[in-house]
């Protein structure tokens, strides 16, 4: 990718404010807050929001549970994301460029598959209703790629974190919307005499039309520069659309298992967020048997927790803009590892209502921070415009890892140690990355992949 000149002499001076501040309002930047917003809304829409319809319209609780697996494509997502380098839209890549054709082919299957979720009837049709709802999970999944691979390539690195804080702030704000804000949408329509099917079905529509933000967000950015490049290389095969796809997934591999020490670096991925991973696991169920109200903690975690969490991923720009890379982590990984300990504390003075909200802030804080420093990192492992979105999508399903097969165990591991060390448990089980990260910087890791901004 195309990249703004660095010097060659470390440390580099440290940005202003004003600079801080202003990457914030690049039309870039922009573009990438606005598909946030795009990725966040069908997150919480195709789980809490239908979960609640279902519920609501007498759907039985075993077919309500089996309804999981609609989440499938999210994790998924990396065994299709070489087509997303691989192949050109028809027409639509003549117009836009590969990476925006693809980004407005997405969105219009996704805002059709929630329209079509819209159409149905929980109660009447719950296979259709799975239908209807894979297929916006899969428009969903397949829509982050493509975001993801925009996003680096089109970013210059000085732009890359403010970038993330940016998208990531404004997911949380859709996923708000589409949660929350769809539930409270319900009730005004029924108060307006909608009867509750009805009342339901309109408001999925709402948020189906809303991914008109994203469709916007596409026509308002600029093609990144190696999309011509890559375009000309793929007419230029003349190979069969099927046989590159392979080709673009084999090739993506190697060009990252030839790196050095890959294995490490895949490691270090995986276990960057074990520790919040297993934390957040659990929280919520420990915050209950503390003896808290589903009210309070519900107040708690979708109030001070969500501005918290909103502030730290800013703060997480700002900090990978002052530091390089890996002091960038070093200060992420410590601070999300240091958070978890207020839950100890919890669970020696039991309900308190104060010091839970101080917890919960202070995870919630620091694991944003923490997100958006690692992303940063991530997005600075994927250089190559011909892989990008493979790439990327691999490395963020070992990410993913931590939440969703380490943390398979968590309940076992409370159960044996008890809360206060459960948690510490937790702590430790960062211990590992730390290591990694201090092996991967003396052998010179993040040297080669250059300083987070100019």
């Amino acid at each position: 990718m195309t990249a703004p000149e660095v010097t060659a002499t470390p440390p580099q001076k440290a940005a202003s404010w004003r600079e801080l501040v202003a990457v914030y309002f690049q039309r870039r930047v922009l573009v990438v807050m606005l598909l946030g917003f795009s990725a966040g809304l069908p997150f919480s829409l195709a789980g809490q929001t239908l979960q609640a319809w279902m519920t609501e319209s007498g759907v039985n609780i075993k077919t309500i549970g089996l309804f999981a697996f609609v989440g499938t494509p999210y994790w998924a997502k990396v065994f299709w994301s070489p087509a997303i380098d691989a192949l050109d839209v028809p027409v639509l890549s003549r117009l836009l460029g590969r990476r925006r054709a693809w980004l407005i082919l997405t969105q219009l299957w996704l805002m059709g598959a929630i329209i079509l979720l819209a159409c149905c009837d929980p109660f009447k049709a719950p296979a259709l209703v799975a239908i209807a709802a894979l297929l916006v999970t899969t428009a969903s999944a397949t829509q982050d790629i493509v975001i993801d691979a925009f996003r680096v390539e089109s970013l210059g690195k000085s732009e890359q974190a403010a970038g993330m804080a940016s998208y990531v702030a404004a997911y949380r704000v859709a996923a708000l919307v589409s949660g929350a804000g769809s539930l409270l949408l319900v009730s005004a329509f029924v108060n307006a005499g909608v009867d509750q099917q009805h009342a339901y079905s309109a408001t999925f529509v709402v948020m189906g039309l809303l991914i008109a933000v994203g469709i916007a967000a596409t026509l308002l950015a600029i093609e990144p520069e190696q999309s011509a490049e890559v375009s000309a290389e793929h007419a230029g095969t003349g190979e069969v659309a099927g046989r590159r796809v392979i080709e673009v997934a084999i090739a993506s591999l190697k060009d990252f298992l030839s790196r050095d020490a890959a294995i490490a670096v895949l490691l270090f991925v995986t276990l960057f967020k074990l520790a919040d991973a297993l934390a957040t696991a659990m929280n919520t169920t420990f915050a209950l048997k503390m003896g808290f109200s589903r009210v309070e903690l519900a107040a708690i975690l979708k109030g001070v927790g969500f501005a918290a969490a909103l502030a730290g991923g800013f703060v997480g720009g700002f900090v990978c803009r002052s530091f390089s890379l890996s002091k960038s982590l070093w200060i992420g990984g410590i601070l999300q590892t240091i958070a978890i300990l207020a839950f100890s504390w919890q669970a020696l003075v039991g309900y308190d209502v104060a010091w839970l909200t101080f917890a919960i802030t202070a995870e919630q804080f620091t694991a944003g921070l923490g997100t958006v420093t690692f992303v940063a990192y991530l997005s600075a492992l994927c250089g190559n415009p011909l892989h990008t979105a493979t790439q990327y999508a691999l490395l963020t399903a070992l990410a993913a890892l931590g939440r969703t097969v380490f943390a398979a165990g968590s309940g076992y591991i409370a159960d044996a140690t008890g809360w206060f060390v459960y948690f510490l448990v937790c702590t430790a089980s960062a211990i590992p990355s730390f290591i990694l990260l201090a092996w991967l910087q003396r052998r010179g890791h993040f040297d080669e992949l250059g300083p987070v901004r100019v």
